[in-house]
């Protein structure tokens, strides 16, 4: 074995990650929502990003935003559906900063109507977007990394409708599990072949975002969050640890890991409480934006880190702060296992 694949094989054993302040950061979708939480927390944490989404105006003003503050960004208007709008992404990166140490697929949009009457070609948009934007964004983070000295982190934002079906958005859940899967294969494939890659995936539960409003609807009433909802900085937290800490799986709110755990256990009983409790947490009592003013085509509107909902909005995920602490987080995850044993033996 060559010098350099004995330094690639000795720190595939250890892994070490760089500090944030060290880093440079590829977000996708960082325009609103989650993305836009994350590269605010990573850029106050003294990293240097590049900032991607379909929204060129927005990008704009947020690189404005850190360059006020003495912190480095760039951007590049992409669409991730695109194979080579992301292709674009990574050689912008290595042209500004020689590298990237990161990459965040964070893009994605949602429809919200039933299987049977969402139209194929708004299916296959989602599918661009959700899933081969992270296909197209995991090739070139990976080919990035096979040949440095250093590791590199993939980190893959999946959704809790990855873990656990549900109903009225079965195009974004089918898209999800692909995420979800392709994730977990390439994740193997990396180690096999000794790449010096942290590959992480993202688990968000409910998330108060415009996500519901980027969606497209087939509802007659406005898609929303009703329920326990987490902040965005709650998965910006999630994705930022995960950049310096290897980590396997990240999940975002208990309600997440909760689901996955009686997804799993029990899919029978949880497909009646999906049915009985999914669709009217789903939506809220305004009526539906129409078709053409959401952002599953063309860009939506940025800068608005959160969105529509009515319930309980959490100030953080204690799951996530837990999971920084693999003790602590094992207790939890214990006393989770009752709970969902507690719930199935009343049914």
């Amino acid at each position: 074995m060559e010098e350099k694949d004995l330094k690639i094989a000795h720190n595939m054993m250890k892994l070490k990650l760089k500090k944030l302040a060290e880093q440079v950061i590829v977000i996708t979708g960082a325009s609103s929502g989650i993305g836009l939480a994350t590269a605010r927390m990573a850029a106050d944490n003294g990293a240097h990003l590049v900032l991607v989404s379909r929204n060129e105006e927005a990008l704009k003003t947020l690189v404005e935003e850190f360059e006020e503050k003495g912190q480095k960004a760039i951007y590049v208007k992409a669409d991730v559906g695109i194979e080579e709008d992301v292709k674009r992404v990574a050689e912008a990166a290595i042209a500004e900063f020689g590298r990237f140490d990161t990459w965040v697929n964070n893009a994605g949009v949602s429809i919200f109507g039933h299987a049977i009457d969402v139209t194929i070609p708004d299916m296959k948009k989602v599918f661009d977007t959700v899933y081969w934007g992270v296909v197209y964004g995991s090739r070139e983070a990976v080919n990035h990394f096979k040949n440095r000295e250093e590791p590199g982190a993939l980190i893959n934002v999946g959704s809790l409708f990855g873990d656990r079906g549900t109903t009225v958005q079965s195009t974004y859940s089918a898209a999800k599990f692909a995420v979800h899967g392709w994730t977990e294969n390439l994740r193997m494939e990396a180690e096999k072949d000794r790449i010096p890659v942290s590959v992480t995936l993202i688990h968000p539960g409910r998330i108060d975002t415009p996500y519901n409003e980027h969606a497209q609807s087939y509802l007659e009433k406005q898609p929303g969050h009703r329920g326990m909802i987490y902040p965005p900085e709650a998965v910006a937290e999630a994705i930022l640890f995960a950049a310096e800490h290897p980590k396997r799986d990240m999940f975002v709110g208990g309600q997440a890991k909760l689901l996955s755990i009686l997804g799993k256990g029990f899919p029978r009983i949880m497909d009646k409480i999906e049915e009985y409790y999914a669709y009217p947490t789903q939506h809220i009592s305004k009526p539906s934006r129409p078709k053409d003013d959401s952002a599953l085509h063309e860009a939506g509107f940025g800068l608005h880190e959160r969105g529509t909902s009515e319930g309980w909005r959490r100030k953080s995920s204690l799951y996530v702060k837990a999971s920084k602490h693999p003790v602590l987080s094992t207790v939890i995850l214990g006393s989770m296992a009752l709970l969902a044993h507690g719930i199935i033996k009343k049914k």
